[in-house]
């Protein structure tokens, strides 16, 4: 056996081990605090001794930083996925919207890690992922409202970086709610009613035009 495959052996093992306690983070903290973790938990929810989890990561925020990573590529993509299968750009925000809640119906433990961070006052690696994060989620959306108003589908004089915030903070107060009630699948109880008013909102300013209107029904039968 070379060096060479050695060290690709070991190299594999090693991205194997940190998938390992990457994926054992995010389940333990979709039942509890993130804060309440420590590595000797995931040592253990992965078999291996507490010394063992720094010959992978150099530090427990490591391991929330590549928590946190995986979790953004992933929502981002299903989110791009979402708004490129989209028919319309109403239809987009739609399908952009229920992307994000399932996502957080699937992982729980990563809204968990974001606002147990948001909650410390000075600046961290994890806020600036999280930062990046949002810009990254504003810019899809931006795209997508962009276009919806280039097709004269919202009230005219619509505010396009408002109705970002407003998206992503209305599926954030979903979540923060859902999280208080201790069961975060009670996200999808209201999350359709909530995204129909959002998206009639847009179009207020025309008398709820068609293009809204003809959304609404759709959200309701499949609620």
């Amino acid at each position: 056996m070379t060096a060479e495959t050695t060290g690709k052996r070991i190299k594999q093992a090693t991205e194997v081990r940190q998938a390992g306690l990457v994926e054992a983070a995010l389940q333990l903290a979709a039942q509890r605090s993130p804060a309440d973790i420590t590595t000797g938990d995931l040592a253990q929810a992965v078999g291996i001794s507490q010394g063992a989890v720094f010959r992978h990561f150099a530090s427990k925020e490591a391991i929330w930083l590549a928590v946190l990573d995986g979790a953004s590529d992933t929502l981002m993509a299903r989110l791009e996925t979402a708004a490129g299968a989209a028919p319309t750009p109403m239809a987009a925000l739609q399908a952009v919207f229920m992307a994000h809640v399932d996502f957080v119906v699937a992982h729980p433990g990563v809204p968990r890690l974001i606002f147990q961070e948001l909650q410390h006052a000075q600046d961290t690696a994890l806020k600036a992922r999280v930062r990046s994060l949002m810009q990254k989620y504003r810019s899809l959306l931006m795209g997508v409202l962009q276009q919806a108003q280039h097709q004269r589908l919202l009230a005219p004089g619509t505010d396009l970086q408002a109705a970002a915030v407003l998206f992503i903070g209305s599926v954030q107060g979903l979540v923060m709610q859902s999280l208080l009630s201790g069961d975060v699948r009670a996200v999808t109880t209201h999350a359709r009613g909530v995204l129909t008013i959002y998206l009639r909102g847009l179009a207020a300013g025309r008398g709820r035009t068609a293009a809204a209107d003809r959304h609404a029904p759709a959200l309701k039968e499949n609620s």
